[in-house]
């Protein structure tokens, strides 16, 4: 995703009337430092680019994948964690057009044929795996921004080899509007007007007490996840104004923006996904006459590479004993909402937070 961040996206509730009794003991020392951004000195300052770097992955004149790659730079015109491991080996088989052809006119429009894509936070982790699923959904093009330069060109080049799709890397943090238009309009000079973003760039800080957060910190988090989801749905929004193309924007928030979360605190989290929601349902409203869609899919507890460490497996088995599937979910649980919120098929559905959880809101 896009900054580092010690946890994971998360949602779940306050334990209600019903649930299995749990005790609430405090979490442990090392518990909380491997949920727990550093109070001290770290980087609250927006990675700011007078150029973007960029990588374009194009299949030969033959249409498979090439070995080499474009890069260059765009200019930016100011008008005023250590990394995850690839996702596990796997293929990733893009729809051909022969078979779209042969689809049932349902199944075509659950599809993402065609489409051009921008997936932010897309290098790694779940923003990663929805990429790989719009790619096999048939996306025309896919376009990765995100702030790590390394992991970004490697995800790209790596989707590039096994989909022989055209994929791009932008590196772009979310908080830099500028970069961010200097991005997307390269988007639409190459591939043309982006018809999709799935806006899954974030950051989570965790078991941190609200009388003791930095104001710093809560300030860079908002900045990340808030604000970060205005600017990109701002501008890609305004390029499919600009060619009168109907779009849907995905906003990644949580579902720790409608329920607390237990055991851990983390108020200022679930208050930037809140407004993540708020802010998915207000453009929706005012961006219906355009005819563009934007939605959000709100997450439960998800078993991502940040997650596996020793030192949570006691919240972990408080997650899963609150949650009715009695799991985490999966990396690739997010893969089908995401394309389906991407394809025509979601076309009368504009405005919706879509929890995703396993039933954990249920109690």
């Amino acid at each position: 995703m896009a900054a580092a961040a010690r946890t994971v996206r998360m949602a779940p509730r306050l334990a209600g009337l019903g649930r299995p009794v749990i005790a609430r003991s405090a979490p442990s020392v090392a518990q909380r430092a491997a949920f727990s951004v550093s109070a001290g000195r770290f980087k609250s300052e927006v990675i700011k680019e007078t150029e973007v770097p960029v990588s374009v992955y194009s299949p030969d004149s033959k249409g498979t994948a090439s070995s080499s790659s474009d890069h260059f730079t765009i200019p930016v015109k100011n008008n005023s964690r250590p990394l995850e491991p690839s996702p596990e080996e796997e293929d990733v088989v893009p729809l051909q057009d022969k078979v779209y052809n042969q689809l049932p006119r349902t199944l075509q429009k659950m599809s993402v044929h065609g489409k051009v894509i921008i997936i932010t936070g897309g290098a790694r982790g779940l923003g990663n795996h929805m990429a790989r699923a719009c790619a096999e959904a048939g996306a025309k093009a896919i376009v990765i921004f995100d702030a790590n330069q390394d992991l970004g060109d490697e995800s790209a080049a790596e989707l590039h080899q096994k989909t022989g799709l055209p994929v791009s890397f932008f590196k772009v943090d979310v908080r830099d509007g500028h970069a961010i238009d200097a991005a997307v309009q390269n988007v639409v000079d190459l591939y043309g007007t982006p018809d999709v973003l799935v806006n899954s760039a974030g950051i989570a800080d965790s078991n941190i007490k609200a009388e003791t957060y930095d104001p710093a910190m809560f300030r860079r988090l908002i900045d990340i996840n808030l604000t970060g989801s205005f600017l990109m749905s701002q501008s890609v929004g305004r390029a499919m104004m600009a060619a009168g193309k109907p779009g849907s924007i995905i906003l990644v928030a949580s579902m720790s923006g409608s329920i607390v979360n237990f055991p851990q605190e983390q108020s200022c989290y679930n208050a930037s996904k809140a407004g993540v929601i708020q802010l998915g349902k207000s453009l929706a409203a005012e961006w219906a006459k355009y005819n563009i869609r934007v939605n959000c899919i709100s997450p439960g507890y998800m078993d991502t590479a940040l997650n596996k460490v020793p030192a949570l497996d006691a919240q972990k088995k408080i997650w899963k004993q609150l949650t009715p599937q009695n799991r985490l979910g999966a990396v690739d649980d997010l893969n089908g909402l995401c394309v389906f919120l991407a394809s025509d098929a979601s076309g009368f559905m504009t405005g919706s937070n879509v929890i995703i959880d396993g039933g954990y809101t249920l109690y």
